[in-house]
Formats: structure tokens, sequence, C-alpha cells
């Protein structure tokens, strides 16, 4: 059973999704502040936080740049209808998602169980077997471990979200091969769960980010404007 911090200031979204998680088989945490949740999540972490990013006390965007000091765990943002710069902010804090409000319940669900299954997918097959998905995978100064969740470039350790490595992931494997936004989100997000270009932009800009944190002339990640994008192995 998934553990899965709910943190709101709206005490009606917290009953009415905890009560629609809770009937789908996830256990819920809920919290009314972001402080409250720092506190709980420094004596033990959920399986994935769902955080609204206007609170008191402590709202979700500095919630989420504390979490990301120590955790990698997937993320999903509530955002209002008119929150587009949060929206962004967010994802290239290193947010995996994020949902409307006012949002269907439905889909929350979906974008939870998807992410899950992401994040199990990158925590390694628990039989131990091999598969060419499995196995460490060398690009020129890129190394990525997908039983391990690990990546590494010129040898230094970069720390990637779930959405950040499949991204990088799927981009390797075939370098000097371009890769369409479509392509990337059926990647990075099930069919059921749409998101637009943008999101994928925000994801890219925030690996490449990291990635030139390790090593300022990093430049493998290659745009084409107005088609995709693309690995040139260095």
């Amino acid at each position: 059973m998934s553990k899965i911090a709910l943190v709101d200031d709206d005490r009606n979204i917290l009953t009415s999704v905890s009560m629609t998680l809770e009937a789908e088989g996830f256990e819920v945490e809920t919290y009314n502040d972001g402080q409250a949740a720092l506190d709980a999540f420094n004596k033990k972490l959920p399986d994935m936080a769902v955080l609204d990013i206007k609170m008191p006390r402590m709202d979700g965007m500095d919630l989420l740049q504390r979490l990301r000091q120590k955790t990698q765990m997937p993320v999903i943002f509530l955002t209002s209808k008119d929150d587009e710069i949060d929206e962004v902010l967010g994802l290239r804090m290193g947010a995996d998602d994020y949902v409307k409000k006012p949002f269907s319940q439905r889909l929350l669900v979906e974008r939870i169980r998807a992410l899950l299954r992401r994040q199990e997918a990158t925590d390694g097959d628990a039989a131990g077997t091999t598969t060419g998905d499995t196995k460490v995978m060398e690009r020129g100064e890129l190394r990525m471990d997908p039983l391990r969740h690990a990546v590494s470039w010129k040898g230094n350790d970069v720390s990637l979200t779930v959405t950040e490595f499949l991204l990088l992931q799927a981009l390797a494997q075939r370098p000097g091969f371009v890769k369409s936004r479509d392509q990337l989100m059926d990647v990075a997000y099930d069919d059921q769960v749409y998101v637009d270009d943008r999101t994928i932009d925000s994801h890219i800009k925030r690996l490449r980010k990291k990635m030139r944190a390790a090593d300022p002339e990093f430049s493998a990640i290659e745009t084409l404007y107005g088609i995709g994008y693309r690995y040139n192995e260095e």
C-alpha cells in the first residue's frame, strides 16, 4: 500500500481527496501547511506528495525546495486556474507534474498511479532481472543505472527526479536521433494523462540545469526548434 502525503490548507480538499485515495487503496496522511508536512517528512518520507502551492507558514514551492535537497520522491503540485507562472516554476524546481484546481479527482488518481508506476520502474526489478531497460547505460561521459536510479556525468553524480531520469534515458538510448515532444510525453506520462509542450520543455530545462551543475560545458541535449530534442554523444 503506497503512502500519499496530501498537503493543502483547504480542509474540504483534504477531506474529499483523502477519502477518494483511501477508497482506491492508498494510505493517506494529510497536512494543512507546508511546515507541518516538512516536520513529518523529516521523520519518515511518504511514497509521494501532493502539494498545494499557496499555503500558510510554508508554501508548496518552499516545501518542494527543501524536499529536493534530500529526496527525489514524486511530487504533484495543485495549482489554481491562473497560476501558469507557478506551474512552470514548480516544474523547473523539480515537481513531476501539476493538476489545476478545480480538478477531477479521477484525473488526480490517474496521475498519482502513473507516477508511482514510473517510480517503481526506476527502483529496479524485484526479481533482479537484467533486461535492456535495467542494464547500466553509458553514452560518452554519461552513465545511467536504472536499477539504482543513479546518473553520473564525467564521474559526478547528478540527482534527477523520476520524470527527468526517464526523459534523459529516452534521449540517450539513441544518440543522434530526434525525439519529438509527443514521443517524450509518451515516455514520461501514461496515455490517459495529458500534458502540454510547456511541461516537457520545463522538465528538459530543469534536466539541463542539473547536468550543467555537474559540468558547466554540458551540451549533449540539443533543441531542434519546432521538432523536439536529441542527445549528442560527447
